[in-house]
């Protein structure tokens, strides 16, 4: 376990380095120690695993994770934190820290530049863990899953509310075109609801920790995956307008009388809301639409 995960040190840290936290940067720092467990535990981690971890902070996390596996790659974009960062993970020799912006990263290169060990499909593949700060927690997340890296599993802590929609189904208030996102790249797990007193310093809402396991093909058989996702985000844009209406504003070339036809013809009501939608639903309409398209 983490021997930095306390109030005590973590205040003892940031007041030997005179550090102050950023919130550009959405700087929280765990400090509970029992927390820290059910991360290592729901990251279902071996000896020999690499895990990617983005925001490392004072290296809490980081060193409960290199007790643990075989190599941890720290990505960190907050250079004043390098001195905390050598400090408080000196003992480890199989810690990699390297600053630079997760949201800009292509984590295959970094592991493969690393490892000097090209991680292809069929290849070992690694693990992505991180405490996200809230404010690039979605951004981050479609950046990981619409660039398809060799990640077999991601555990992550982030937002209460953000873990509810990506695991949300249909017709729950939550769900949205991130539950859809989500739901299409991997299985979604709520492992724990983690709240706001754990961290230093405390942010006005309570977190949670969520397992996304990649699937090995999508639940869904698609003609074109980008029209998929326009059409998703077409339907979420409007979601208190009828799939009707709120497409039929919609930048993907049809006009009402064509979309209420379309949409018929697949089988589904002009009436019901995108809310309602299953993945499937969704499939089913965006490969009509790419029928009609290609054959008008």
């Amino acid at each position: 376990m983490s021997e930095l995960a306390s109030p005590s040190k973590v205040i003892n840290i940031l007041k030997q380095f005179n550090f102050h936290t950023r919130k550009k940067f959405g700087q929280n720092f765990l400090v509970d120690a029992n927390i820290i467990q059910k991360i290592i535990s729901a990251a279902e981690l071996k000896q020999d695993d690499l895990v990617v971890e983005i925001g490392p902070g004072l290296g809490v996390l980081t060193e409960a994770l290199a007790n643990r596996v075989k190599q941890v790659y720290a990505v960190e974009i907050d250079r004043d934190l390098e001195p905390i960062l050598e400090h408080n993970l000196k003992q480890y020799n199989n810690i990699k820290v390297l600053f630079e912006d997760a949201l800009k990263t292509d984590f295959d290169n970094l592991i493969l530049s690393e490892t000097n060990e090209e991680l292809g499909p069929g290849d070992k593949s690694y693990k992505l863990i991180a405490n996200l700060p809230y404010y690039i927690t979605t951004p981050l997340l479609m950046h990981i899953l619409e660039n398809k890296f060799n990640i077999e599993l991601i555990v992550v802590m982030v937002q209460k509310e953000v873990a509810e929609r990506m695991s949300a189904l249909p017709g729950k208030k939550d769900y949205g075109a991130l539950s859809v996102a989500v739901q299409y790249y991997t299985s979604p797990e709520i492992v724990c609801r983690v709240p706001r007193k754990v961290f230093m310093p405390v942010p006005e809402v309570d977190s949670a920790v969520i397992r996304l396991r990649k699937r090995k093909t999508p639940p869904v058989n698609l003609e074109n995956e980008l029209l998929f996702f326009r059409l998703v985000k077409a339907a979420f844009n409007k979601r208190r307008k009828t799939i009707l209406n709120a497409l039929e504003g919609s930048n993907l070339g049809l006009n009402k009388e064509e979309w209420d036809a379309l949409i018929k013809k697949t089988g589904i009501d002009p009436r019901r809301r995108g809310e309602t939608f299953s993945i499937q639903d969704f499939a089913n309409l965006a490969n009509s639409l790419w029928e009609f398209q290609n054959n008008s």
